[in-house]
């Protein structure tokens, strides 16, 4: 079967957040059932020299006013199509932001274009090469759906909701540009509140949408996390399914993870203390026996890392030393930094995301905090079992199905592999830092938290598997195209 997925984002050339992270190994994982993905991304400055080294593909003249080459380039695991039209896409800054941290202003057209490309690719504009079926995801992939549709095609489209915060709404006045039927600005498509909505669009014209994890599937059919969509995906709940996010074992093993000072596993995780004493000097921490917390996350008020600035002083009173390395909201970064100056030794601040320093956090603290608000599945506190880094995370989404709190019962029946805590507050917070240092006081306990969450399996395989027999329930087998027309589009 062949797959065309579509994203903004994807590891390891282009990453912001998890959404390239997943990009990057689903269609790894997918190999295995027999399903070939090509993945469709923007021509990004690190994307550029090695898509421009061989003749496009095909030239489309018209993507919403723009002259687009499509470029092919391989690595040993993947394909992926570069859609190049340097005015839209070249330029300094990360996919979404410019320099100074603001919105690229043409981010609809950029990310329209995107989806027009997908729709053309999909109704046959590459010699030789259709998709069996399209994956979409979030808002910037969403609008291919709605062009496929327009152009009275009927390829399957599973569309995965990452984040529903972020829903991709501009005003109306940007519509007559989007090249689309004028009934699609309707209430039953792409009309919201009068603006246009990328998301609704596709979540009214995808077969299947999916979320990264169960228990956010249900969780934003509610007010309180739908974002305003909760009616909209009411009434498309029979379609909804929540499949949760794995991790890419390629990228994330402490066995052989060449960002790390020592190597290790379950039998020698002992050796971690090497990667601390790494991770102490580089940070500016203080040599001693207290426990290491860490945040590795995008620093937004819904990450909940506002929340890191308050129990700070604390942790430090108690013992403790903390850690966090992200990039986000300018008002954070300067509290979080402010709060690091207060607590010389004690509180180290990284702004910027640095996948060596990410995986050493990983390999050298003790224990990784995600406080978010709401968080649709999350890849940090997996990466922390794995690494013998044991998650304290907010009871919401993805962390609640993958943390199992260290209460009594859980202890007892050496099940638990972290702290989870509720409500969502500065206290709920500050509680579950109090336990934790409590348990890390145990060393024996804090060795059968560290045993427990490395043993646990978050890998690809299962994820993978119900994503393929997803696939499968909307194509039909005698519909399905074979793999060797992937390798001549390759040749």
């Amino acid at each position: 079967m062949r797959i065309l997925s579509v994203a903004s984002e994807v590891f390891p050339f282009v990453k912001t957040g998890g959404l390239a992270d997943v990009t990057g190994a689903l269609p790894k994982a997918l190999r295995e059932f027999d399903i070939a993905t090509i993945t469709l991304v923007p021509g990004y400055p690190a994307l550029l020299p090695m898509a421009r080294e061989g003749a496009p593909l095909a030239v489309f003249e018209d993507v919403l006013g723009e002259t687009a080459h499509i470029r092919l380039f391989q690595t040993e695991e993947q394909i992926f199509l570069v859609l190049d039209i340097p005015s839209l896409y070249d330029r300094p800054g990360t996919p979404y932001l410019d320099e100074q941290g603001r919105d690229h202003a043409d981010n609809w057209k950029r990310f329209a274009a995107l989806s027009l490309a997908a729709a053309k690719i999909a109704n046959g504009a590459l010699p030789g090469w259709v998709p069996d079926l399209v994956h979409t995801h979030d808002w910037q992939t969403a609008l291919t759906s709605v062009y496929l549709r327009s152009m009275n095609n009927q390829t399957p489209v599973v569309l995965t909701i990452h984040n529903i915060a972020f829903q991709g709404q501009f005003s109306s006045g940007i519509f007559p540009w989007l090249q689309l039927p004028m009934s699609t600005f309707s209430m039953d498509c792409l009309e919201y509140y009068g603006d246009v909505c990328f998301l609704k669009g596709g979540l009214t014209t995808s077969n299947i949408i999916t979320t990264v994890s169960p228990t956010y599937s249900r969780e934003i059919m509610t007010p309180k996390f739908g974002m305003g969509l909760q009616g909209v995906l009411r009434a498309r709940a029979n379609v909804v399914k929540g499949i949760l996010n794995g991790t890419d074992d390629d990228i994330w093993d402490p066995a052989k993870d060449p960002y790390l000072e020592r190597t290790f596993d379950l039998s020698t995780v002992s050796d971690r203390r090497i990667n601390r004493l790494k991770l102490e000097s580089e940070s500016g921490l203080d040599s001693d026996d207290g426990p290491i917390f860490a945040a590795v996350s995008r620093l937004t008020w819904q990450k909940g890392v506002d929340m890191l600035a308050e129990v700070a002083e604390e942790i430090a009173y108690r013992g403790g030393k903390l850690i966090v390395c992200g990039r986000g909201d300018s008002a954070i970064e300067d509290l979080l930094l402010d709060t690091a100056q207060k607590l010389p030794g004690r509180m180290a601040v990284h702004i910027g995301y640095d996948e060596r320093i990410a995986h050493l956090i990983h390999g050298g603290a003790d224990a990784i905090v995600q406080p978010s608000r709401f968080e649709p599945c999350g890849l940090t506190q997996l990466y922390g079992l794995r690494y013998g880094n044991v998650p304290i995370v907010s009871r919401t989404g993805g962390l609640a199905e993958t943390v199992i709190d260290a209460n009594d019962a859980a202890m007892g029946a050496g099940v638990a592999t972290g702290f989870q805590f509720h409500p969502v507050t500065t206290e709920g917070l500050r509680h579950a830092i109090r336990r934790a240092i409590d348990a890390y006081a145990s060393p024996a306990q804090w060795r059968q938290l560290q045993a427990q969450g490395m043993s646990a399996r978050f890998t690809w395989d299962r994820s993978a598997k119900l994503y393929a027999d997803l696939y499968r329930d909307l194509v039909p087998e005698r519909k399905r195209s074979g793999l060797n027309i992937v390798r001549a589009v390759a040749s």
